[in-house]
């Protein structure tokens, strides 16, 4: 019964805390008209739609992207087995990587990294 009294005194707790965050937030306010839509980020007023079309050869770069940042995602564990797996491990990943670099070699080739 300990454990459920616990669990309910720290759900207390953090719906007090939520209550005086929500409290203090409400006491700091500025009191006025909000600011209306102004500019995010660099300050200028944009000059297309939020909204609008990409040119496709965003779209290729976008995938090269993605394809080098899952592998990143893939080396980092790597790197902390590679001494327990052996060269089994040293093997796989090349051969990752191998597929990668066909996938770039590919995409170079057909002209997905040309801007003209």
């Amino acid at each position: 019964m300990s454990g459920f009294v616990a669990a309910l005194s720290l759900l207390g707790v953090t719906g007090l805390a939520v209550v005086a965050l929500y409290g203090a937030a409400w006491a700091v306010r500025v009191v006025r008209e909000p600011l209306t839509a102004a500019p995010f980020g660099s300050g200028l007023e944009p000059s297309e739609h939020a909204a609008s079309r990409f040119h496709v050869r965003w779209y290729a770069v976008t995938m090269l992207f993605l394809a080098f940042d899952m592998e990143m995602v893939f080396m980092y564990p790597w790197t902390r087995i590679i001494s327990v797996m052996g060269p089994s491990a040293v093997i796989e990943m090349f051969t990752f990587l191998a597929i990668l670099l066909t996938g770039v070699v590919y995409a170079w080739r057909e002209g997905a990294l040309r801007w003209t």
